[in-house]
């Protein structure tokens, strides 16, 4: 079964993009080569739903951690002998030759420049190759999460003929049969290993990319559990994104599936919120999480609703937006699917009395559903208060530290229900009456 998330909460929690600054996927761009970057892109775009897949993922970044190697390519050669693999023919060796000598006479007789070009492509696949047979060498340890693949790369770097290429000095001049051959052997005979060698540069690219970013952010990897425990437990967990963050504690299980958090404006609520999506989607492609530890029950999906807006060309108004979004989220829930989901201050389209009913109906809803973890805020601290039956339900709150009759905000988290109210202090703070009353 695939991972489950839609656009917005993609969007909400800024998990992808490419040249969108404070993405999450940003943040972990640090690689070097095509190769690594689309690779990036695939493993962020594809969670895993297998606890031991989503393992053994997080031990391979971990391994990568522990050897703190640089990448030994230059990101330019390997471009190269993509471009020159890129244009295998599958030919025999006699087309291979008449071909390559039409296009050698041809850059003696014009300025065709394509026979300039093969030959630096394979100039730089020789040097990668050599580069890559060494660096097997230093990855090389037994009993790792990696050594399996280590091997397969040996194998196909060992193969005799290979190795005639490998032992090849560039800086000398490769007679014209030489070229040929090669040629022959690396775009046609080998093209599907030495294809896979590419792969494997690029995995070693993302590998240490990755490893560089948990290393110098002190991230940490989490731990994957099967689904049915319905557990989430993470200590200092924070926002990836967030300079200087503030993290806090979190523990969910099955009978404690729901969270019900209150707080002021801008004391933290939405971010903390944030923070956990962007904790178990990553959890879940096995990259390192900000945290100092996690623990966590597979999901098969994430479904948020923090940023909802009204949709002009469908006719819906605020409030009726929010309404499809928690639609959508019981149908998904109804499923029987593992889900997480957040909701950060539910029906704020509304009026107080409707928000009111309806948060409380929602919450008591979906907190039936055991095998789910629900996150909501809501500034209708009443709703809590009527919802202090259910056992299942944490109630926690950012708190609001009065110097004077300013605020401030500590963003840790506490147990309880907040009573804070700033809203007309800020107000008065802005001095908004007074600009009205001239």
């Amino acid at each position: 079964m695939s991972f489950s998330i839609d656009r917005q909460s993609l969007d909400e929690l800024n998990l992808l993009g490419k040249f969108r600054q404070g993405s999450v996927y940003h943040l972990f761009n640090q690689v070097k080569t095509r190769g690594g970057e689309k690779l990036l892109d695939e493993l962020f775009r594809q969670p895993l739903t297998d606890a031991a897949a989503i393992n053994h993922r997080s031990s391979v970044f971990g391994f990568f951690q522990s050897v703190a190697i640089n990448f030994p390519f230059e990101a330019e050669q390997v471009t190269l002998m993509q471009e020159y693999m890129d244009g295998a023919s599958g030919r025999s060796l006699p087309a291979v030759y008449g071909s390559l000598f039409v296009l050698k006479s041809l850059s003696s007789l014009t300025r065709d420049e394509r026979y300039k070009k093969m030959i630096q492509g394979l100039q730089a696949t020789i040097s990668v190759l050599k580069k890559c047979f060494a660096l097997t060498e230093m990855l090389h340890a037994p009993g790792s999460p990696y050594q399996p693949r280590v091997e397969q790369v040996k194998k196909i770097l060992s193969d005799e003929k290979l190795m005639q290429v490998i032992e090849t000095d560039i800086y000398r001049d490769i007679s014209f049969g030489s070229i040929a051959g090669f040629d022959h052997l690396l775009r046609t005979k080998l093209h599907t290993a030495v294809s896979d060698l590419l792969l494997f540069i690029a995995e070693v690219d993302v590998n240490i990319a990755v490893s560089n970013v948990a290393r110098s952010k002190h991230f940490k990897y989490a731990q994957a559990m099967p689904k049915e425990a319905n557990l989430l437990e993470a200590e200092n967990l924070r926002h990836p994104a967030v300079p200087g963050a503030i993290g806090n504690q979190i523990s969910m299980n099955k009978k404690e599936n729901v969270i019900f958090l209150t707080g002021a404006n801008m004391a933290g609520k939405s971010t903390w919120m944030k923070s956990i999506g962007i904790g178990m989607y990553m959890a879940h492609i096995g990259f390192p999480v900000a945290a100092d530890s996690m623990t966590f029950s597979v999901r098969d999906g994430i479904f948020s609703s923090i940023n909802v807006a009204d949709n002009i060309g469908l006719g819906y108004s605020h409030f009726y937006a929010e309404v499809v979004r928690v639609k959508a989220a019981a149908d998904a829930t109804a499923t029987g699917k593992h889900l997480l989901l957040i909701f950060d201050e539910l029906f704020k389209g509304t009026n107080v009395k409707d928000a009111y009913d309806g948060t409380l109906a929602v919450t008591e809803g979906f907190s039936e559903y055991g095998n789910c973890l629900f996150i909501l805020s809501t500034h209708i601290i009443e709703v809590g208060e009527a919802l202090q039956s259910h056992n299942n339900i944490r109630f926690k709150f950012m708190p609001t530290v009065m110097d004077g009759n300013v605020p401030r905000y500590t963003y840790k988290l506490e147990n309880g229900i907040t009573q804070d109210r700033q809203g007309m202090m800020i107000i008065r703070n802005e001095r908004i009456l007074e600009i009205l009353q001239g």
